[in-house]
């Protein structure tokens, strides 16, 4: 009897000298680790009255929204919270990039087999924000599908480490040039336009075969 009481004042006296992440695994609940993701994509450059280029975020565009153009650059933001009351450590931002198109600045390194953009954004206090910008640009139109004239894209974006993640996605749709021929011979290209050409939406698929390469951070955090 006298083993047993000296066993069990040495059994309390190891748990209270245990730290607190030691001690949930006694029956204290560890804290709740949160995280959310923001992903918009801005529509296309507006030019204002004074020659500013106007860039407005939203978090999707839909056919009757203003459409991209073969070849033109595309930009997302994405914001990343730590919605949670305790610090977020080794924490993981993946961007995964839809056909057709191709990213040309920002953060992490980008990966062409798997056609994903992925870096470390390191920790983050409590409700502490991150945001991030991505260039991409679309491929030329003999590149496009031929049987598409217009169609929407998504791009997602992720993050997470351990113990949290959170998803979210932009749409945006592009647009073909449609090709005619006048009567000298000169080829000219007109973007479709009208209603009817937003009936048809089909997702993009398809497989672009590469070697990754290092993008140049554009911007980290605000």
């Amino acid at each position: 009897m006298k083993n047993f009481i000296l066993s069990l004042i040495a059994f309390v006296a190891v748990i209270t000298l245990l730290p607190s992440s030691a001690q949930a695994q006694y029956g204290q609940p560890a804290p709740v680790q949160t995280i959310l993701i923001d992903k918009m994509v801005a529509k296309p450059y507006i030019q204002t009255k004074g020659g500013v280029v106007d860039t407005q975020y939203v978090d999707n565009l839909t056919p009757s929204d203003p459409r991209f153009s073969p070849g033109q650059e595309v930009m997302f933001k994405l914001k990343v919270k730590n919605t949670s009351g305790v610090t977020l450590n080794n924490v993981t931002v993946k961007d995964y990039v839809p056909a057709y198109i191709d990213p040309v600045e920002g953060p992490g390194t980008y990966d062409s087999t798997s056609r994903v953009i992925a870096w470390d954004a390191g920790s983050f206090a409590p409700g502490e924000e991150k945001t991030y910008f991505i260039k991409m640009r679309l491929l030329s139109q003999d590149k496009m599908p031929a049987n598409k004239g217009l169609f929407c894209l998504t791009n997602k974006g992720q993050v997470y480490n351990g113990y949290a993640s959170d998803d979210d996605s932009a749409q945006f749709c592009v647009e073909k040039m449609v090709v005619a021929t006048t009567k000298g011979g000169l080829v000219t290209t007109t973007p479709k336009s009208g209603p009817e050409a937003g009936i048809l939406l089909l997702g993009a698929q398809g497989i672009l075969m590469g070697v990754g390469y290092d993008l140049k951070k554009l911007a980290e955090q605000s």
